[in-house]
């Protein structure tokens, strides 16, 4: 082998051992798809407790139409959730959701005069958080997404109930934040006075591992 070719071979295999180093590192440095402290730091185990209260400054909102003004805000709401497994990035982890509360609510729609109670119910849900920046909930066990509005009028207390198929957030680590944007609820049962849709938006954050000392903030890679 004449020397350029020789030259020419031993570049190839140097590019080689620096794509694998550098694709290893790569890796390496993804860690789990949860982890909590930074970005591929340590990962979220098993059977630990997330949780969030609202963001700082921010409201719940369940409009009436997608990006509406009318409808019900919640000055309070907090989920809890589950760890179930939590494989290498990129990669899917899974949770349970275990509560999902709102509260200190107020409303403007036409005939309402309150809100008496806003109840999440069918829990425990099932939910996925995938690489790249998206978490899924889907119903469980119990039943479908529902929730219960029960609403005060002039005329009594009314009673709303919606459903969802499922429900999409999207999870931002520079805040370690989780962002719902309009996601529909369909009305199930209740009389003609309760909206046909709810198309609920939150901003939970920071989403923490409680199950950890100090209740680290959780990043997902």
């Amino acid at each position: 082998m004449d020397k350029r070719a020789l030259s020419a071979a031993l570049g190839a295999a140097v590019a080689a051992v620096l794509a694998v180093t550098a694709s290893a590192s790569a890796t390496a440095s993804a860690g789990n798809v949860l982890t909590t402290g930074s970005a591929g730091g340590t990962a979220v185990a098993s059977g630990d407790v997330l949780s969030a209260s609202l963001a700082t400054g921010t409201k719940a909102k369940i409009a009436t139409t997608a990006g509406g003004s009318t409808g019900i805000t919640c000055n309070t709401s907090a989920f809890t959730a589950t760890a179930n497994t939590n494989p290498a990035a990129p990669g899917t982890a899974t949770e349970t959701v275990t509560a999902h509360t709102l509260s200190s609510c107020t409303t403007n729609i036409v005939g309402a005069t309150g809100v008496q109670s806003i109840t999440v119910n069918n829990l425990p849900f099932a939910a996925s958080v995938t690489s790249g920046g998206s978490l899924t909930v889907s119903a469980g066990a119990a039943g479908p997404i529902q929730t219960t509005l029960k609403i005060n009028t002039i005329l009594g207390v009314t009673t709303c109930v919606y459903r969802a198929g499922s429900l999409t957030a999207t999870p931002d680590n520079a805040d370690n934040s989780l962002s719902f944007t309009d996601q529909l609820f369909t009305k199930f049962s209740g009389p003609g006075t309760c909206p046909g849709s709810g198309y609920f938006t939150a901003k939970y954050g920071p989403v923490l591992d409680t199950s950890q000392a100090g209740s680290p903030a959780v990043f997902v890679n």
